[in-house]
């Protein structure tokens, strides 16, 4: 009787624990698109930067200055 009843019990956990996996051609498929809208998302967002970069009012930075070069040496 115990024997019985522990199989009605295991057979449903024997069952659920047989389920198909997604083909690899699915998951290629799945992680493919999913790479491809975040590198969308990453252009977009490079995009947005590079225009709000354009925009930005540059005058509160330093004006480029030349380069101070040392005194000439004597040579000695």
């Amino acid at each position: 009787m115990r024997i019985a009843i522990i199989a009605v019990w295991l057979l449903p956990l024997a069952v659920a624990g047989c389920g198909k996996e997604p083909a690899f051609d699915d998951r290629y498929d799945a992680a493919a698109k999913e790479i491809e809208a975040r590198a969308k998302a990453m252009d977009a967002d490079i995009a947005e930067a590079e225009r709000a970069a354009g925009a930005a009012d540059n005058s509160a930075l330093p004006a480029a200055r030349t380069p101070s070069r040392p005194a000439s040496s004597s040579g000695e």
